[in-house]
């Protein structure tokens, strides 16, 4: 009998610990939260673009002048903004003459966050270049803003801090393929962002319009998006118009090749 109670609650304690390693690893009480990383990635991220400004020789450059401003997110619409993983991204808008922001309005940084508040970021190339740069002294040397790694006050300010900025919606096919009744679709995909991407997409083949389809894609989704009229024997290209209602679509009509 006791070797019994021993063995059930030796198994009671792996279920515990199991269960509470699944709480960690899925938030739950963890201190790792959007607020936290919207208000520590801005201040570090302002200072490793003016260590960078710095190498290039640009002028008035300062923590103060860029006011950065960060939305965070972990994995989209379908997880909870809170606890450690890989799969946390960050908006991030800041002003700079001389390097203006894309139409969207910001640039994301991509971050891989640990449980003890430490996080290492990947910025974007083509907004802060690659992992190297050339110095005013003609060296090569270490991007500072390209990836850089840094840490918060797990115990700081959990407030929201109310950053909001719209998805970005991108028509990621290239080339049409289509269906054998002379049918063509595209794929879409909406980005990181507040809200998804909603509105309509209109096909055109020259002259001929080929439908317009609704679109309603979560944040770091994809869809496919269907158009009813056939394309005319001979066209050589179909252009796509994005009006969005809620997101940001491409900044002007995307043009994609018909097969030959």
């Amino acid at each position: 009998m006791r070797r019994f109670i021993i063995s059930l609650i030796a198994a009671l304690a792996v279920v515990l610990a199991v269960g509470g390693a699944v709480m960690a690893g899925s938030g739950g009480s963890s201190r790792v939260t959007r607020a936290r990383l919207e208000r520590s990635l801005p201040t570090v991220f302002a200072h490793v673009y003016t260590s960078q400004a710095k190498l290039l020789g640009h002028q008035g450059v300062t923590p103060e002048s860029l006011h950065p401003t960060a939305m965070c997110d972990k994995g989209g619409a379908v997880e909870a903004d809170v606890g450690p993983g890989s799969n946390w991204n960050c908006l991030v808008s800041w002003s700079d003459p001389d390097n203006p922001m894309p139409p969207e309005g910001y640039g994301k940084i991509e971050l891989n966050v640990h449980s003890n508040g430490c996080y290492t970021a990947a910025a974007p190339s083509k907004l802060v270049g690659f992992l190297t740069l050339t110095d005013t002294a003609g060296r090569v040397v270490t991007n500072p803003v390209a990836e850089f790694d840094a840490c918060f006050d797990p115990h700081g300010d959990n407030t929201s801090t109310g950053v909001e900025f719209p998805s970005l919606l991108a028509i990621t096919t290239t080339a049409l393929r289509p269906d054998g009744q002379s049918h063509v679709s595209v794929q879409v995909t909406c980005g990181t962002g507040s809200g998804g991407c909603h509105g309509s997409v209109t096909a055109a083949a020259g002259s001929t319009t080929l439908g317009t389809v609704p679109i309603d894609v979560d944040e770091e989704q994809t869809g496919t998006l269907a158009f009813p009229t056939p394309v005319p024997d001979g066209t050589a290209e179909v252009v796509f118009t994005a009006t969005l209602t809620d997101g940001v679509g491409p900044a002007k009509p995307v043009t994609l090749p018909m097969p030959a």
